[in-house]
């Protein structure tokens, strides 16, 4: 984890919650949990650069889009 960034208690203590959570799972409900984790991140990634090619107008024209 970069430690260079602070994070607020409540980001804290939500790690720490999401870390209980995951230590009661089976081997296979964290397999399956990390895939659609990472799923979801992907998704973010791509709608936040969509937002991002919107907001600045980019993209608009460029071949293949």
């Amino acid at each position: 984890m970069d430690r260079s960034i602070e994070l607020s208690l409540e980001q804290q203590f939500n790690i720490r919650s999401f870390e209980s959570q995951v230590a009661r799972m089976s081997l296979d409900q964290a397999q399956e949990f990390l895939v659609q984790l990472y799923r979801q991140m992907v998704v973010r990634e791509t709608m936040y650069k969509e937002f991002i090619k919107h907001e600045w107008g980019l993209g608009d024209g460029l071949p293949g889009r």
